[in-house]
């Protein structure tokens, strides 16, 4: 299938990358300025900013109550953005459209960025907020059952590394894991992955951007053999909790999540894999407007109702 021609539309409108170092501040003030004003975001029961005090240290979240209830399952969301990029605004709404959709409380993370924060403090953040929201269940009214995680590309790796992290520490309330075109595999070699060739250049995100775009997060210590950078370099994924992993058809990175997919099968994990035709990477964040790609959310609701 060819790329959707709004995505196609919106991508030939894109300036051309311009040559030299990439900017991290100048890159994350350009995202933040095309925030949407609040009086234009889907509606929620509440929207709370709150500190969350962990054994990290003090991480901002930000929670979203879809509706007023009880009792509430909760799904603890990791923005995307190559690891230095994205915030609690710039994904917004992705988290809000979670919530609604899925009818559970979403807690999203503000986790630190690389460069100014070597790894591993972004995932010791995300881990971290993961237990304190078990710990603050109370507070939180939490049903004491659903503990989802999900992220969208880098924010799906750090899921992955989470739950798996959560499972060596034997810490096993983490109920789903759920991945938007995670990013599982950073060390970027074409010959690994067919998609990597197939979708290097016209989809937006262009597979000769990978290394330089993830150079922040690989120079500040990060090494694509540990398994908790590379997810799919884990040996034994037993026991991890059930995923759902969404890929893109013109992904450059749709082989290694679907690779991931399989293995946790073949591990005996109930492993979704579901490829949405048409779709680039980041269509969770840039293009769920659009009808065919929104029932993402669905998917994920059926996805947790499933377990």
């Amino acid at each position: 299938m060819t790329l959707h021609p709004e995505i196609a539309k919106f991508i030939s409108g894109l300036p051309a990358h311009a040559p030299g170092p990439l900017d991290p501040v100048a890159m994350r003030a350009g995202d933040e300025a095309h925030v949407p004003p609040l009086d234009e975001r889907l509606p929620l029961h509440a929207v709370d900013d709150v500190t969350a005090r962990t054994a990290a240290g003090d991480v901002p979240v930000r929670i979203y109550t879809p509706a007023e209830a009880d009792r509430y399952g909760v799904l603890v969301y990791f923005h995307g953005g190559a690891f230095f990029l994205g915030s609690l605004d710039t994904h917004d709404h992705v988290a809000r459209s979670l919530a609604k959709e899925t009818g559970l409380k979403v807690i999203s993370v503000g986790y630190r960025l690389a460069p100014e924060a070597a790894f591993p403090a972004g995932l010791d953040d995300c881990y971290a907020v993961v237990r304190w929201a078990a710990e603050e269940g109370e507070s939180l009214a939490w049903d004491g059952t659903t503990l989802a995680v999900a992220g969208d590309s880098s924010g799906g790796t750090f899921a992955a590394a989470v739950a798996a992290r959560a499972h060596d520490d034997g810490f096993h309330r983490i109920t789903h894991q759920i991945l938007y075109y995670p990013s599982l595999d950073l060390d970027f070699d074409t010959d690994r992955y067919a998609s990597l060739r197939e979708n290097a250049v016209g989809y937006g995100m262009e597979t000769a951007g990978l290394k330089p775009f993830n150079a922040f997060y690989l120079d500040s210590g990060a090494d694509p053999a540990d398994p908790l950078v590379s997810p799919v370099r884990r040996t034994d994924l037993t026991g991890l909790p059930p995923a759902l992993v969404v890929t893109a058809e013109h992904d450059p990175l749709r082989d290694e999540g679907e690779l991931y997919g399989r293995l946790l099968r073949e591990a005996g994990v109930d492993a979704t894999v579901s490829r949405y035709e048409g779709a680039g990477h980041g269509f969770v964040q840039h293009f769920s407007w659009i009808p065919e790609y929104h029932r993402v959310f669905d998917e994920t609701a059926a996805f947790l109702g499933r377990h």
